[in-house]
């Protein structure tokens, strides 16, 4: 027995295993396996890992919005979770966004709260008031810059868009260059800054490739949680509390597996009712994107960076193309003028990245990606089997919103005005996606529309009857259960997730470890 019981290794797992086996005894259980595979050291070849056995590799079902297309949802499974297969970059989301959140009832998670769990986090290169110095995750300037990244800022700031040094710090509008989550030119997971120190301690156990089935609750409260290693069911007791770290999709359905949730929906499933929360699974928002594409008449992009060369060059010195997080540069800017605060941010790469960058691109290419940062469509997660292993069925409605599309036909006019300046234009060969023949840009948006891998919401904390999690983060209805991880965010925030969902597990640690009552000390 310990004394917390975490389910879940990815990014959100690992930061609470490393703070809270500091104190107390602590088992971490992940569905996956390694992560010691080149794909996931390498930066630049993370879209390797989708749709293989480190890959939850969901899909939506057919999307309203999106011309009735299965949207493709890749979700690390493996330790470190999907830091272990992002493109690493660090974007904290602006001020406003978790005044947002403070103002939907989660109290204690405004702006001045959570800038402290940000820069104790981290080591940032950058240094500064506004960035750590001493944190386990390192967070850096990118190593080798693609010229045609440098050229994009230079286009960028030919239309008007103003030059932004720091995204992370002061206003977020503006264009330049993403930081990333990197140790000279290696991939720097949440598993490599937080599990690996803490699995030295003997507090922490690390136990992987084990299927969580549901959490086992008696008398009101979280107990434990049943599981399937190898075939052999095995359970695993917690003295003090059980934490839910599955994800924006795996946390809604174990809840689900475990009574907690539309007690009707429970009950056709042959799941009995521990706790009723008809809004589990409820709220799924992620960043719809496009991509606008170019041959480029310059070479050395990425679209034929894993030859010999450049993997010598990286294997030695950790240096070149292969260090690239593929999103090289970023803008964030308002899709009108009525906005006050950017809802479209540009992913720049030197790259085709069409069809998640599964594809290979005879020739040389780059992308410039609308991303729409904060949509309001909603969608859910809903378990359908009582199985376990039949995975819920997801519905992001994305685009179903008149004002999102909208918003994400203008970022592809956008675009196109950035490729059509110099330094870009010069460089910039056959206009690839949409095409010169494209006209009608509602039904490209909508047949190209894709998400971008930041899934939230599902489990919505919030002062109010109809959140899933109070803003403890603990389940109402269940002593000793928390959910931690992105699922709890009332909104979206305004760019990646990644680094807010660590924010959210650091912060969640010093809430259970200064409660008065938290377990027994090991």
């Amino acid at each position: 027995m310990a004394d917390y019981v975490i389910v879940g290794a990815g990014s959100a797992g690992c930061v609470l295993a490393e703070s809270l086996s500091a104190r107390h005894s602590v088992t971490l259980i992940e569905a996956g396996g390694s992560d010691r595979v080149p794909e996931v050291a390498i930066p630049a070849a993370f879209s390797k890992l989708f749709r293989s056995e480190r890959d939850w590799s969901y899909w939506t079902e057919p999307e309203p919005g999106a011309l009735g297309r299965r949207l493709f949802l890749p979700r690390g499974k493996m330790i470190g979770g999907s830091s272990s297969m992002n493109a690493q970059l660090y974007i904290r989301g602006r001020p406003s966004d978790y005044e947002g959140w403070a103002n939907l009832g989660a109290a204690g998670w405004d702006w001045e709260s959570v800038l402290p769990a940000f820069v104790g986090m981290e080591t940032n290169t950058r240094g500064g008031p506004s960035h750590g110095d001493s944190g386990p995750l390192l967070v850096c300037d990118q190593r080798s810059l693609n010229p045609l990244s440098r050229r994009f800022v230079a286009a960028a700031l030919a239309t008007g868009i103003p030059a932004n040094p720091d995204f992370n710090d002061g206003p977020q509008t503006g264009v330049g260059y993403f930081q990333v989550t990197q140790k000279r030119g290696r991939r720097w997971s949440a598993a490599d800054a937080f599990l690996r120190p803490a699995l030295q301690r003997p507090t922490l156990r690390l136990v992987t490739n084990a299927t969580v089935t549901k959490v086992v609750i008696a008398n009101g409260r979280a107990v434990g949680v049943e599981s399937v290693i190898g075939g052999r069911p095995q359970l695993f007791r917690a003295e003090a509390e059980v934490i839910v770290a599955s994800g924006t999709f795996g946390s809604p359905h174990l809840l689900n597996l475990s009574g907690i949730g539309d007690p009707d929906h429970l009950r056709q499933l042959g799941i009995e009712p521990s706790a009723e929360n008809r809004n589990v699974g409820e709220g799924l928002q992620d960043h719809p994107a496009v991509t606008v594409m170019y041959d480029s008449l310059l070479g050395g992009t990425l679209d034929d960076a894993d030859n010999p060369v450049e993997l010598a060059r990286w294997a030695m010195f950790r240096r070149g193309r292969l260090t690239s997080p593929v999103a090289e540069a970023a803008a964030f800017v308002t899709s009108s003028e009525r906005i006050e605060e950017p809802d479209l941010q540009f992913h720049f790469g030197p790259v085709n990245f069409e069809n998640h960058g599964m594809d290979r691109y005879d020739g040389h290419a780059f992308t410039l990606g609308p991303v729409l940062i904060n949509p309001e469509s909603r969608g859910s997660v809903r378990t359908m089997s009582a199985d376990p292993n039949q995975i819920p069925t997801i519905v992001t409605n994305a685009l179903t919103e008149p004002a999102d599309l909208k918003a994400l036909m203008s970022g592809v006019e956008m675009a196109r005005e950035i490729a059509e300046q110099s330094p870009l234009a010069e460089v910039r060969g056959v206009e690839l996606l949409p095409g010169p023949t494209m006209t009608d840009l509602e039904q490209f948006v909508r047949s190209r529309v894709e998400l971008l891998y930041h899934p939230v919401g599902t489990c919505r904390m919030g002062s109010d009857d109809e959140a899933v999690v109070d803003s403890q983060l603990r389940v109402r209805g269940v002593e000793g259960l928390r959910v931690v991880d992105a699922s709890v965010m009332p909104k979206i925030v305004s760019g990646n997730t990644n680094a807010p969902t660590m924010m959210i597990a650091a912060r969640a640690a010093e809430l259970i470890l200064n409660q008065p009552s938290n377990g027994s000390s090991s």
